[in-house]
């Protein structure tokens, strides 16, 4: 293998590396551990090693091919949480693509007019400080009056804005240090040249907001994740992996391994988003000399 081969397949070895030390730091204090935890002036710092809380990563293991229900006839555990992280998975693309609209969208507004960016930049990061728990009763109440001809307001439409709320931040933010980060001397010569503000975004700006970009566009595919999840655990929605958390979690005294299955499914759903979006920025190779940490 030549060396651009190597160093290509570097951050894969490097990713895997990582799982298989976190996997024997588990199994390691697994076996080292008080079966209490580690309290330090009664607070616990550390987590419990029985079998309950931490169960060995085998046992976590062979549960998924077991049936997901007490009928033995019932589909094996993963396939049952494959499902429920399709289901999730899907949420959180749409939720993305919001994110990704409204973020550019505000980003173009905020750099055009130097009033909006004054205006609405301290609205963008007090945004996140609202829990989206808190949005949930709000968002849900409001689509129940939203009807599209014939097509009533669904409950996974509310997951979907809700976990938007978090995936439009990195996006505006990120989107907004790109379109200003053009040379002034590179847009003084389009200006001299008479070209409009429209095709000096789609000729100097977008193309150098590639960089800047592409980390916030990764960022927000993680925070839809996180937020599809939560927000079926607000909204209740059922077929997802938030709500078969809970779900799960009603089985751990007697099941120790099921409730691990769908925050693993979690774990997946985030990596492969993460993925999705680093094609994403292959495509977009010409543009993408390095990139700027978000």
């Amino acid at each position: 293998m030549n060396r651009s081969g190597v160093t290509r397949w570097r951050p894969v070895a490097f990713g895997l590396a990582g799982v298989v030390l976190l996997g024997l730091l588990w199994e390691a204090y697994k076996a080292i551990g008080p079966a209490t935890g580690v309290l330090v002036g009664g607070v616990r710092v550390l987590p419990r090693t029985n079998d309950l809380a931490m169960p060995h990563l085998a046992t976590i293991a062979s549960r998924l091919l077991q049936p997901s229900l007490s009928d033995p006839s019932s589909a094996p555990l993963w396939l049952a949480v494959a499902r429920a992280a399709g289901f999730t998975l899907a949420i959180a693309g749409v939720s993305w693509v919001i994110g990704v609209v409204v973020g550019l969208l505000l980003a173009m507004l905020m750099q055009r007019f130097r009033t909006a960016e004054s205006a609405l930049y301290p609205w963008v990061i007090l945004s996140q400080t609202v829990p989206l728990i808190a949005l949930a009763p709000l968002v849900s109440g409001l689509g129940a009056q939203v009807r599209f001809g014939q097509v009533a307001w669904q409950d996974w439409m509310s997951v979907a804005v809700i976990a938007s709320y978090l995936a439009f931040f990195p996006v505006a933010v990120g989107a907004l240090r790109g379109l200003a980060s053009p040379e002034r001397a590179h847009v003084e010569l389009l200006r001299t040249y008479a070209v409009g503000w429209w095709a000096t975004l789609i000729r100097l700006r977008l193309p150098a907001s590639v960089p800047y970009l592409l980390p916030a566009l990764r960022l927000a595919a993680a925070n839809a994740v996180i937020g599809t999840v939560v927000a079926e655990v607000s909204i209740g929605l059922r077929g997802g992996v938030g709500r078969m958390m809970l779900e799960f979690a009603t089985a751990s005294n007697g099941d120790p391994g099921k409730p691990w299955a769908p925050i693993l499914a979690a774990i997946v759903i985030g990596l492969l988003a993460a993925g999705l979006v680093a094609l994403l920025g292959r495509a977009l190779a010409k543009y993408r000399r390095s990139e700027v940490r978000a």
